[in-house]
């Protein structure tokens, strides 16, 4: 043991007495360690970020949307002649409605629950606030589906949703803007044309945009959420033809007398009862199967008319994170060159240094050191300086992941496994480089190295 202490010290001191030469042979495996730690503090964010999306659109989820007229028919050709054209147009859909939503439940084996949804943008007032948000009308499985918890209250009772009774949960973002100072559980608020009792306030979700865009998931934090048949039954069913509508009353952009604030996507639904349809299944194999079922289940009830779109978020989303997978790994490898590179210049230097210290290793074999001595000890030396870059690679990889998190945005989220795994290959390089140039150093002929000069 003592011996081993000796051997260390020769070669801290080595190692410390040309210390520019030890920093400049550390700086590969100082880079390589960084940016082993910094790829897969990306890698990290980036599954985090997925497994959040997946959560806020669902597991196994099918989401049914309805399609404007226009994109129903446009596999209409031109070439087709006027006939076919007109026999299009003839067809009548009822568009998505409530009915096929409890067909998907009730004949589809594989389908495990259906949310149904049918959403109105109103304004909704309270005292001297008023807010433009979202009312949209869902069963029980909603939030189930969607992984959607409370703050405070409770959700729909079986005997609210049966009676289409006036009540609400209302997302985090609207409770901080009309109840400032105030519980709102019990309270009342002025949606549209309807009074309506706050029974649950959901928890904050955080959104990013990305998500927002790619699969649609609304910010749900500003949102209200009756029972289905509320909204059907005290706002509007589409698919209910009123003699007000023939006549063309309550257009325009503000909220007409109905309550409602008409858009461009509230004419593009039509006759539409609902905006969405989200199917959950047992297991994700099923997931193509059920979609492949469901659309012609929605062909056959709607006259062979295509008026809806399906998307399966998490088959998109796996697809993503297998793109993410594959540029992580480039990256990873990139890193793990710059690694090499260092291991290489260690040996280098190692090489150079027993050039240098020929006359040395003579004197100390002649006065009894052994060759595993002269091996351990220039191991030691490329270990040293090794494991040196390895721990200043470890902070500059933290700070160069909060860098990435802060300046470009992308999530990062460093492991102690990651540093863990990254020190320990950078002593590895060491020991692995180290050893060609202390095996050199222990071959040399004693007699011809106190002649070297």
């Amino acid at each position: 043991m003592e011996r081993i202490r000796y051997l260390l010290n020769i070669a801290l001191e080595a190692v410390f007495l040309n210390r520019t030469r030890s920093i400049l042979t550390a700086l590969g495996i100082v880079f390589g360690v960084a940016a082993v730690i910094a790829m897969l503090a990306i890698g990290r964010g980036a599954k985090k970020e997925i497994l959040e999306q997946i959560e806020m659109v669902g597991v196994n989820n099918i989401v049914i949307t309805p399609v404007s007229d226009d994109k129903s028919n446009g596999d209409d050709g031109d070439e087709e002649g006027g006939g076919q054209q007109k026999e299009s147009r003839e067809k009548y859909s009822p568009g998505l409605t409530f009915e096929d939503a409890q067909s998907f439940a009730r004949l589809i084996p594989s389908v495990k629950q259906v949310s149904p949804q049918v959403s109105y943008d109103i304004p909704v007032v309270r005292k001297q606030e008023q807010v433009n948000t979202t009312l949209t009308g869902v069963n029980p499985n909603f939030f189930e589906v969607f992984n959607h918890a409370l703050y405070k209250g409770s959700f729909f009772s079986e005997q609210q949703i049966q009676k289409g009774a006036p009540v609400c949960i209302i997302g985090p973002g609207l409770k901080a803007k009309l109840f400032k100072k105030e519980a709102p559980i019990g309270k009342r608020i002025k949606c549209g044309p309807v009074w309506m009792k706050v029974i649950g306030v959901l928890k904050r979700r955080d959104y990013k945009k990305e998500a927002s865009e790619d699969f649609r998931i609304r910010n749900t934090n500003k949102n209200i959420y009756a029972p289905i048949k509320t909204v059907l039954v005290r706002f509007k069913d589409r698919s209910v033809v009123t003699g007000g509508m023939l006549q063309g009353t309550n257009k325009g952009n503000q909220a007409g007398a109905s309550g409602f604030i008409n858009s461009n996507k509230e004419k593009q639904l039509g006759n539409n009862q609902l905006n969405k349809i989200v199917v959950q299944v047992e297991n994700s194999e099923q997931l193509s199967a059920t979609r492949d079922v469901i659309e012609r289940m929605l062909l056959r009830r709607h006259n062979e008319k295509k008026d809806f779109e399906i998307t399966i978020p998490e088959l998109l989303l796996q697809q993503q994170q297998r793109t993410k997978n594959i540029f992580n790994i480039v990256l990873g490898a990139i890193a793990s060159i710059s690694l090499l590179v260092g291991g290489i210049g260690i040996m280098n230097i190692m090489l150079a240094s027993v050039m240098e210290r020929i006359r040395e290793i003579g004197i100390r074999l002649a006065v009894g050191a052994r060759k595993r001595d002269v091996v351990f000890q220039f191991l030691a030396e490329a270990t040293i300086i090794s494991v040196i870059g390895g721990l200043m690679g470890i902070v500059l990889g933290v700070v160069l992941a909060k860098l990435i998190n802060e300046l470009a945005g992308i999530a990062t989220i460093v492991s102690l496994v990651s540093i863990i795994v990254s020190f320990g290959v950078a002593a590895a390089v060491g020991i692995v480089f180290g050893w060609m140039p202390a095996r050199k150093a222990a071959q040399q002929d004693p007699v011809e190295s106190l002649r070297y000069e």
